[in-house]
């Protein structure tokens, strides 16, 4: 039916706020992924974080190569970056992910770094 090309897919990732996001940080278990690309990521970032541009070909390829027990606390710029990388690792089978509404710049503006 053509109706369902237009039917909004459930999302698989969680929207948090900088708080939510800092502390959970802290634990072990969550990795900070950073999806911008490598000039953004020169200007500033949060610490601790592993860096996988959105925009790099090999994308797919690099997410593959992460461990899917692990929770993933991803952000870019605004937000709108982070929740597509959550929807294709969503897709890949990632299942613990958490995208920073808003991202580094409600991180700035929440004083939480």
């Amino acid at each position: 039916m053509m109706f369902n090309l237009f039917k909004k897919r459930p999302m698989k990732y969680s929207n948090i706020s900088p708080e939510e996001f800092n502390e959970l940080r802290k634990i072990k278990e969550y990795v900070v992924l950073d999806v911008r690309t490598p000039g953004e990521v020169a200007e500033e970032a949060i610490s601790g974080h592993l860096a996988i541009n959105l925009f790099d070909p090999a994308i797919r390829t690099k997410v593959e190569n992460l461990d899917k027990s692990k929770h993933y606390l991803v952000y870019c710029r605004s937000g709108n970056r982070s929740a597509n990388a959550c929807a294709l690792m969503a897709d890949m089978g990632f299942e613990n992910l958490y995208n920073l509404a808003g991202g580094i710049g409600a991180w700035r503006g929440a004083r939480v770094a």
